[in-house]
């Protein structure tokens, strides 16, 4: 592959506007943008989670899995930049669902509500969970006004449900504590 980025300060976002994959320009508050950024957001924080999980040894297989993720939600934002090109499938939802049901098989019955937090690995899981939900939401949003591959948004919906059960499998694998939600007992 040759160099993709040789020049980096290129003054042509100056105005207010970004450059596509397609070779469109567009406003940088453009839904698309919104969308392509809060992707970029989430996949920079699915970053930071990985940098925790692997200060721990026990979790490696969770950071091997997130960073799969990342290489996924790159080709979501290209393919968001790109005109009619298709690159999340099946496949990729497959895998996220198939990776929630390895988890979740051992977890114990959820019979409260878990708040975000309990410690730092549990509490960076859950922004990820709410990152994702957010940029699923700007995604819906989008599709509202214009056609997108309907498995990115897809894809989206069952990372956050991923998230949810990654954090309660690093709770019972590495003895975190959760907190679970008291309603109206605590003041």
């Amino acid at each position: 592959m040759g160099k993709r980025l040789s020049k980096i300060v290129t003054k042509t976002g100056d105005s207010g506007t970004t450059g596509l994959s397609c070779g469109a320009r567009v406003a940088k508050y453009s839904p698309k943008i919104q969308a392509i950024g809060c992707i970029d957001e989430l996949n920079s924080f699915v970053g930071l989670f990985i940098a925790y999980l692997n200060d721990r040894d026990e979790f490696a297989d969770i950071a091997d899995l997130y960073l799969k993720i990342q290489h996924h939600l790159f080709d979501m934002g290209g393919e968001l930049s790109m005109a009619e090109c298709d690159i999340i499938s099946l496949k990729h939802i497959e895998f996220l669902e198939n990776n929630i049901e390895s988890l979740n098989k051992d977890l114990p019955p959820l019979e409260d509500f878990i708040l975000p937090g309990g410690s730092k690995i549990l509490g960076y899981c859950h922004v990820v969970r709410s990152i994702t939900r957010r940029a699923e939401r700007i995604l819906a949003e989008l599709a509202s006004k214009e056609e997108i591959n309907s498995n990115s948004l897809i894809y989206l919906n069952r990372l956050s449900d991923l998230a949810f059960v990654t954090a309660r499998y690093l709770a019972s694998v590495g003895g975190e504590k959760e907190i679970l939600w008291q309603a109206g007992k605590v003041f």
